[in-house]
């Protein structure tokens, strides 16, 4: 997936939202996530060049926070439970099944960008193993063969 330029606009809007300080830069950052499903790295600049903050500060709240991506995301994401629970009652094989059907390696997103696959080591849901998160809806004891049926539904293709 191709970086797509955007009119400085699109990140100032988002910027006007709150003040123009130091303390803000978490929050427009997280905006800039739901907006464009990662922070774009033309939004670090320009969120550097308002507020006045070094932008290597800025790329690194980027890199420490989970939350944030500094690469694009699918509209959709896919969490598979890797934990121990979850991996002895089949998770590598949910895995094989979603990296098949979508196309896309884990920690990956799909070509056309709907779907971003991850591992997760635990989600703290052991009972209902093996677990899919799909945009952060448990769906407990899934199988490989009803997989994807389970993520059309959630998502509604």
């Amino acid at each position: 997936m191709t970086e797509v330029t955007r009119d400085l606009a699109q990140f100032d809007r988002i910027i006007d939202r709150y003040e123009k300080t130091e303390e803000s830069l978490l929050a427009i950052l997280q905006d800039f996530q739901r907006e464009f499903h990662y922070v774009p790295e033309e939004g670090i600049r320009r969120l550097s060049e308002v507020i006045g903050v070094p932008a290597s500060k800025i790329y690194a709240m980027g890199t420490f926070y989970k939350a944030l991506s500094l690469t694009p995301r699918g509209r959709h994401t896919i969490k598979v439970c890797t934990g121990t629970a979850c991996h002895l009652k089949g998770a590598p094989q949910i895995l094989e099944a979603l990296e098949r059907e979508l196309k896309v390696k884990r920690n990956g997103t799909t070509e056309d960008g709907e779907f971003t696959l991850e591992c997760v080591n635990c989600v703290g849901a052991c009972a209902m193993a093996p677990v899919t998160l799909v945009d952060d809806v448990y769906h407990g004891q899934t199988r490989p063969s009803k997989i994807m049926d389970v993520v059309k539904k959630q998502v509604g293709s």
